[in-house]
């Protein structure tokens, strides 16, 4: 039977003798050992280099390919399915937004990073462009995997900063938001707002519970979702029930009226209805379909 897609942290990934740690920087490749099976989630952050290999690596529904030179992130709760070759090779660097953001002075600095909680609803993977770009990132990798293999006293003081170099260039080469993205006001409130409903959506329902989160009213973070993104508060709050129901349908073995029930939705055939406006078949062809082509 299948259960529920599991959300895993960062004790899942590092060895024993590393309990306690925030952070996890490792070599990537064909000998590494996979820790938890695919599909699934995680409730911290992750960046993957690949410099070798190909193959395929699905995010929320996503498939992109793995074309290195090029760089994968995670924010917390996405649902991915990894699918590399034998012979691919990189870096990976797992951190708990608490290892991060410890010495900044401001807490929303991860929002600032256009390839986490983006607003464009995609996780697009950095497609290096030539060895001058690969190189510092690969030295940095390197030198953040001697140092957290040494287990010094002192190694987050060397891998915060490593981390944080890492991430500036990323942003830096990272593809261009379109200009009026980057001009309007109000994103960092759009990213908490993205991750509120990450946490949240099934405990709340509406925007005015959202904007009570957030200290602001509803019509601000309406308006303020509606600049930056096209769309409104609550199509994101949907999108985001409709996106889980889909991983339930697809990852689960519950029912579709059990599937209802979680969701919020007593009546069955309302629900079925609800889907198809959305999807366009019912849930249960959904799945089929959906099992038969994966």
């Amino acid at each position: 039977m299948k259960n529920p897609i599991p959300v895993y942290d960062l004790k899942t990934f590092t060895p024993a003798a590393d309990a306690g740690r925030e952070c996890l920087v490792e070599v990537f490749d064909g000998r590494r050992p996979s820790r938890a099976p695919f599909p699934h989630r995680h409730d911290f952050f992750e960046v993957l280099l690949l410099h070798q290999g190909s193959g395929t690596h699905t995010i929320d529904f996503r498939l992109y390919d793995i074309r290195p030179p090029c760089v994968f992130f995670l924010s917390p709760g996405q649902v991915h399915t990894l699918s590399p070759s034998a012979d691919v090779a990189g870096f990976l660097f797992l951190f708990t937004a608490g290892f991060y953001l410890v010495d900044k002075p401001d807490a929303n600095r991860l929002f600032d990073l256009p390839f986490f909680y983006n607003l464009e609803g995609e996780s697009r993977p950095l497609y290096l462009q030539s060895d001058t770009q690969l190189e510092p990132l690969r030295q940095l990798f390197e030198i953040a995997v001697r140092e957290y293999d040494a287990a010094h006293g002192e190694a987050a003081e060397v891998l915060r900063p490593a981390l944080d170099l890492l991430l500036a260039l990323c942003k830096r080469l990272y593809p261009a938001q379109p200009p009026e993205a980057q001009k309007t006001k109000g994103r960092l409130l759009v990213k908490r707002f993205m991750q509120a409903v990450e946490a949240h959506y099934l405990d709340c329902k509406s925007v005015k519970d959202f904007a009570g989160q957030l200290s602001v009213t509803p019509n601000h973070l309406n308006e303020t979702v509606k600049a930056c993104t096209g769309r409104t508060a609550s199509d994101l709050i949907k999108d985001k029930v409709m996106l889980e129901i889909k991983r339930s349908l697809l990852y689960t073995d519950h029912t579709v009226s059990e599937i209802a029930y979680r969701f919020g939705f007593t009546d069955q055939s309302y629900f079925s209805k609800y889907f198809r406006g959305r999807e366009g078949v019912s849930p249960q062809v959904y799945r089929e379909r959906a099992i038969k082509s994966s």
